[in-house]
C-alpha cells in the first residue's frame, strides 16, 4: 500500500510541475507575441493587455505590462472575493507572472528607455523584425503565437484571468453566458482602440493610427481564438456532457437561465445499485466548460461528470444544418 500511495504521489507532483512550466512556457509565448507583434503596431487584440496598448498611446511612460498589472490585480482580488476557493491559484499564478515577463522582455528587446517608451518597431531587436508594412503578416503571427500560448495556459487549468474573470462576474450577476460576456469585454477594449489609437481622441498631439487598424485588431482577435481552440481541442470546439446529480432542478435553472442553453433528461439506472435515476444531456462550447464544472461542484459535489468532444453539432444555439446533400460531397 505504502508503494502505491508514494507511486501516486510522485505521479500527482510529477503532473504538478509539468502543468506549472506549461503555464510559465504559455505565458512566456503570450509575452513575446505582444511585445513582438501586436504592442509595437498598436493592435488591439482585447483583454486586459489590449486595454494597456490603449493607454500606453495616452501614457507613454508606462508599459502595456504595468497597466495590465493596474487591471488584473483589481480584477484577481474580487475574483477570490467573489469566488473564493473556486477560483484557482494557477490563474492567479499565470496572471501575475505574465505582465511581467512582458515588461522583462520588452526591456531587452528595445535599445533605449526612449525606444521602449515609443515601442518603436524600427528599433525593436535592432529593426531586424520590423514589420510595419506587412501589419497582415504581424496580425497572423501575433494572433497565432498568443493564441498557442493561452492554450497551452488553458490546457494547464488556468487562464491570465483579465476578460475572463469580467465575464465570470457579468454572469454570476447578470446572467449574461460566458462566451458572451468574454465578446462584450473585448469588444469594449477594441472600441476604445478605435477612438484612441483610430481616431486620436484622448491624445495630446491628435496623432492617429488609422481606423484601420481596428480591422487588423479584429483579424488578430479571429487567428488567436482559432489557435486556443485548436490548442486545446484539435478541430473539436464543442463539449457533449453527461451528469448526474442529485440536484436535477437546480442544474436546470442554471443551464436555462445563466447557459441560456437546453438539455435533454435522458432515462438511466445504476448498473450496481439498479436505482432508476435522470442523467443530463448537454452540448455546450469549450469556454462553458468550467462554468457547469464550477457550478455542479459547488451544488453537489458528489456528481458524476463526463466531458467528451463533439466534432459536429447542429441545431438551434449551434450550427445551422447544411443545405442539400452538401454533407454527402465533403
Amino acid at each position: 500500500m505504502d508503494i502505491k500511495k508514494t507511486a501516486k504521489e510522485t505521479l500527482a507532483n510529477f503532473a504538478w510541475w509539468r502543468d506549472m512550466i506549461t503555464i510559465i512556457f504559455g505565458c512566456t509565448m503570450v509575452a513575446v507575441g505582444f511585445v513582438f507583434f501586436i504592442n509595437p503596431y498598436n493592435i488591439v487584440p482585447g483583454g486586459v493587455y489590449g486595454a494597456g496598448i490603449v493607454l500606453h498611446n495616452i501614457f507613454p511612460k508606462v508599459q502595456v505590462g504595468t497597466f495590465g498589472y493596474m487591471f488584473d490585480i483589481p480584477l484577481l482580488i474580487t475574483a477570490i472575493i467573489i469566488f473564493g476557493k473556486q477560483f484557482g491559484g494557477r490563474t492567479l499564478f499565470a496572471a501575475c507572472i505574465t505582465p511581467g515577463l512582458m515588461n522583462i522582455i520588452s526591456a531587452l528587446a528595445y535599445p533605449s528607455e526612449e525606444a521602449l517608451h515609443a515601442l518603436d518597431p524600427a528599433q525593436l531587436m535592432g529593426g531586424a523584425i520590423n514589420l510595419s508594412d506587412h501589419l497582415m503578416l504581424s496580425c497572423i503571427l501575433g494572433g497565432t503565437i498568443l493564441g498557442a500560448g493561452l492554450g497551452l495556459v488553458v490546457r494547464s487549468n488556468a487562464t491570465t484571468g483579465g476578460t475572463d474573470i469580467v465575464a465570470m462576474i457579468l454572469n454570476k450577476y447578470f446572467h449574461l453566458p460566458f462566451s458572451r460576456g468574454v465578446l462584450l469585454a473585448d469588444a469594449g477594449v477594441v472600441l476604445a482602440g478605435l477612438l484612441v489609437i483610430g481616431f486620436g481622441i484622448g491624445l495630446e498631439d491628435g496623432e492617429t493610427g488609422g481606423w484601420l487598424l481596428s480591422l487588423y485588431s479584429l483579424i488578430c482577435i479571429f487567428v488567436s481564438s482559432r489557435v486556443i481552440d485548436y490548442v486545446i481541442d484539435g478541430a473539436s470546439y464543442d463539449k457533449l456532457l453527461f451528469i448526474i446529480t442529485k440536484e436535477n432542478d437546480k442544474m436546470r435553472d442554471f443551464i436555462i437561465n445563466d447557459l441560456e442553453r437546453g438539455a435533454t433528461f435522458l432515462k438511466a439506472a445504476g448498473m450496481y445499485t439498479q436505482e432508476e435515476k435522470e442523467m443530463i444531456f448537454l452540448v455546450v462550447s469549450r469556454r462553458e466548460v468550467a462554468l457547469v464544472q464550477r457550478k455542479l461542484k459547488s451544488i453537489d459535489p458528489r456528481a458524476f461528470f463526463v466531458v467528451t468532444d463533439a466534432y459536429d453539432t447542429y441545431g438551434e444555439g449551434f450550427k445551422a444544418f447544411p443545405e442539400g446533400d452538401s454533407v454527402l460531397n465533403e
